[in-house]
């Protein structure tokens, strides 16, 4: 590839189905229980139904995540992972991996940054699934960090000499060629998911602890997605912004991809 034809890509904006229909592993790394559900739900079952591995990784415990005084943390916890199993169950999603830092307390860190590395390396996906850490006005510290997290180790898993430690554990360097961003404002992507509008409303109906009222949820949901629908002319869609590692490091086009 020549250097206009570099630009010429890097500065087009793109559409990516391809990317996420051809995807074999995808590994989703969401901030709480039921993100990942409600973000991407219905491409997550059309992708499993089509044998794509999609392996969800929950940062937090879900400790706060009510407005019910009576209803602890720890016990509240412990539903959550339940629901969590449940609304997977529900979507294909066959391995669950949680880290359990404290909900609404997750902070950027340099261990948090080396276990997603850690987990790139060992699982090796196509597609980096996330929530987008730039949504304007996000003020969930959870929703920011992880995104940003999951970004930054997209970008440093090949690099060797980050988190050498695997390395000599036999682990090797691996570049993700794409990261795929939910809850994203600037969308270049949409997926149709009128085949799987049901079992996205199902899974996200498990999260019992979150939902007051079941037929509002619903109606909210198949309002939302037969918006996004109109987008590429569906009847349901789901929106995300794909992108390469090469667009997360020093470029001023990606904004606008």
């Amino acid at each position: 590839m020549n250097q206009e034809d570099y630009f010429k890509r890097m500065i087009t904006r793109r559409s990516y189905e391809e990317v996420l229909e051809k995807a074999k592993k995808i590994l989703c790394i969401q901030p709480h229980a039921d993100d990942a559900d409600f973000g991407a739900g219905g491409t997550i079952a059309k992708l499993t139904r089509k044998g794509c591995e999609v392996v969800y990784v929950i940062l937090t415990d879900d400790r706060v995540g009510t407005f019910k005084q009576d209803l602890w943390p720890e016990r509240l916890a412990i539903i959550r992972v339940k629901e969590q199993e449940r609304a997977a169950e529900i979507l294909g999603v066959k391995r669950l991996i949680w880290l359990n830092y404290r909900d609404s307390e997750l902070y950027p860190s340099l261990e948090l940054r080396g276990k997603l590395i850690r987990l790139i390396r060992e699982i090796r996906p196509d597609v980096v699934m996330t929530n987008d850490p730039w949504l304007p006005y996000e003020a969930h510290p959870d929703h920011r960090y992880t995104g940003l997290m999951a970004a930054e180790a997209v970008l440093f898993s090949p690099f060797p000499h980050v988190n050498p430690e695997h390395i000599r554990e036999g682990l090797k360097p691996f570049y993700v060629p794409h990261i795929c961003f939910f809850f994203t404002h600037r969308p270049n992507t949409y997926i149709d998911i009128s085949e799987t509008i049901d079992l996205k409303i199902k899974a996200i109906l498990a999260h019992k602890t979150q939902i007051e009222d079941a037929e509002r949820v619903s109606s909210l949901l198949r309002a939302y997605g037969k918006e996004v629908g109109k987008n590429i002319g569906v009847d349901y869609a789901e929106a995300f912004k794909i992108l390469t590692p090469r667009h997360l490091h020093v470029n001023p086009f990606t904004e606008n991809l």
